[in-house]
Formats: structure tokens, sequence, C-alpha cells
């Protein structure tokens, strides 16, 4: 496997790391899948690692930190 750290990586190859493991954001969901792309958006500008920005989600998820909603989407809510 191919480093994905941000200094071995193009801010093109970024932005196709994060698609290919995101998926199709405009798939069977209405909207909320937007939302996760653009929480990546700092990995495809180069400010943080992507293991910053998960454990930062995961931090707000586990210590039960209300995130915006998405009222269009009965996956997500």
């Amino acid at each position: 496997m191919e480093s994905i750290l941000i200094k071995d990586t193009t801010r093109e190859e970024r932005e196709r790391i994060v698609a290919e493991s995101i998926g199709d954001v405009n798939g069977s969901c209405d909207g909320c899948m937007a939302g996760l792309a653009d929480m990546y958006q700092d990995y495809i500008d180069g400010k943080k690692e992507i293991r910053e920005i998960n454990m930062e989600f995961r931090a707000r998820y586990e210590s039960g930190v209300e995130g915006p909603e998405n009222e269009k989407c009965s996956y997500c809510n």
C-alpha cells in the first residue's frame, strides 16, 4: 500500500483517495454523504492528516457532543 500521508501525496492524489474511500456521495442518501466528503476537505487541502480528522470525529462521537443534523436523510437521523 502506498502512503496516504500529506507529505507523500499531491492534492489530486488526496482528492482521489477521499473519493475512492467514500464512494458515490450522490448515492441513496439525501445529501448527508456530501457532509462526509466535506469532513475530509482539510486533508485534501493538506492541512490535516486523515488520522487527525478521524480522531476528532471519533472524540465528538464518543463524547456525545451533538453535530449538525441533516433533516433530509432518514438514514442518518
